[in-house]
């Protein structure tokens, strides 16, 4: 438990154990798991925690109201490591009364099957007073659910922004913020760029002192720097300067060619050269920094007429995130007919602002004269490249029924909202 601020309280739980957070990404420095109590003539708990820490976060709440009950748990987000423990929290104060959106209380549905006996449905705009704290409910849909909300807090200025701002490690580890939370950003809200550009507008409107995130710490100085930090990475916008090479090498040709051409890009002035063996690094790591960095190296072999597991595993995952605006070079490597080049412009095909360098280095079986020549040109060519994306106009539109923000020119035909399922007549373009 701490005070964050007269009558705001965290009462949280970290989990130092977790090795995997959602079973995929390692989180060396464990995991929190935020709630927040406000204290005024009504209490409101904000959010409840992973299942295995309910012992510690009921002990939390009482430790902050002692006899007093809360009379309002605000669920902005339904996803189990936040949701788990709602029901278990109803058995202890069953007069509480269950806050949230209408598409949460469908969830809450589906996960419990069980029957809530006081609910209070909000929606954009909705306030609540909790006596002088007044809450204001703002939908942000695909931040990164479709249920999601988060709300601000008018007296202490703060913003309970779900899982938006969140970051890996335990409430209490001191570290870099930006390295952990730009991992857990691109892992797990990167491919919605649009709906968070759509939460920053609402947000940018709002008189913001504190940001309390359901991951990670609270945020209550230079603020500026994290909005910024997520305006950036919500547009796809290269966020430093460097080339990030990531590759794959069977009997070691490959790597050969990836030690000159890091070699030679530090000679040649790169201002950061990263890279990343893609059968023994961390895989969120390298997705992270092929999002940091806007000039970026794919090395690796023809593999079964495709590519490697490993490469072809990492580009899946970038496409599934929306990457985008990024100048790529490839360096393939075949004894007989190589494939990498083809593959991996196929595997972009659909991804916008992909400019691809040449040459293509193309290697048979080990290095030769010729490939020298290629890197030497690739070198020259990358580190001439100013990585600015062709401003192309784009048009938004909304959906009117749940506030999803789909990102086109046209409304394809035959188009459905993919959260309510509405059709393209209830969307309107954004302005």
């Amino acid at each position: 438990m701490k005070k964050l601020a007269e009558n705001l309280y965290y009462v949280g739980v970290s989990d130092k154990s977790l090795d995997l957070f959602e079973g995929q990404y390692e989180v060396p420095n464990g995991m929190a798991y935020n709630s927040y109590v406000i204290v005024d003539e009504k209490v409101a708990v904000f959010d409840s925690v992973d299942a295995a820490c309910f012992d510690k976060w009921i002990k939390n709440i009482k430790e902050v109201l002692g006899s007093r009950k809360p009379d309002y748990l605000i669920i902005h987000h339904m996803e189990p490591d936040h949701s788990a423990n709602i029901m278990r929290f109803v058995e202890v104060y069953p007069d509480v009364t269950l806050v949230s959106s209408f598409l949460a209380f469908k969830m809450l549905d589906q996960y419990f099957h069980k029957e809530v006996k006081n609910k209070l449905l909000v929606n954009e705009g909705s306030k609540l007073s909790l006596g002088s704290h007044e809450l204001t409910f703002v939908s942000a849909p695909m931040v990164h659910w479709p249920e999601v909300m988060v709300s601000y807090e008018s007296k202490t200025k703060t913003l309970f922004s779900a899982d938006g701002f969140g970051k890996f490690g335990a409430f209490d580890y001191e570290e870099d913020w930006a390295c952990e939370a730009r991992r857990y950003y691109f892992g797990i809200v990167g491919k919605f760029g649009v709906q968070v550009q759509d939460l920053l507008k609402k947000a940018s409107k709002l008189d913001i002192q504190r940001i309390c995130p359901l991951h990670g710490p609270v945020l209550d100085s230079n603020l500026s720097y994290y909005l910024s930090l997520y305006d950036t990475w919500s547009k796809y916008e290269p966020e430093a300067e460097g080339v990030a090479i990531f590759y794959t090498s069977v009997y070691g040709h490959t790597k050969a060619a990836v030690d000159e051409l890091e070699e030679k890009l530090k000679k040649g002035g790169a201002k950061k050269v990263v890279r990343f063996d893609l059968a023994r690094d961390s895989e969120s790591e390298a997705v992270e920094d092929a999002f940091k960095y806007g000039k970026i190296v794919f090395a690796t072999t023809t593999y079964s007429m495709s590519i490697f597991p490993f490469m072809h595993n990492f580009i899946n995952h970038l496409v599934e995130h929306n990457y985008q605006n990024r100048d790529v070079a490839i360096i393939e490597n075949g004894s007989w007919a190589p494939n990498v080049e083809k593959v991996i412009k196929e595997m972009f095909k659909n991804s916008k602002d992909i400019r691809f360098v040449e040459p293509t280095v193309k290697i048979l079986s080990s290095m030769n004269e010729e490939n020298h020549k290629q890197i030497d040109e690739l070198v020259s060519n990358l580190l001439s490249k100013s990585n600015k994306k062709e401003e192309k106009k784009t048009h938004k539109w909304v959906c009117k029924i749940c506030g999803y923000v789909h990102e086109g020119n046209e409304l394809p035909e035959g188009f459905t909202c993919p959260i309510c399922k509405h059709p393209a007549s209830d969307f309107s373009k954004i302005e």
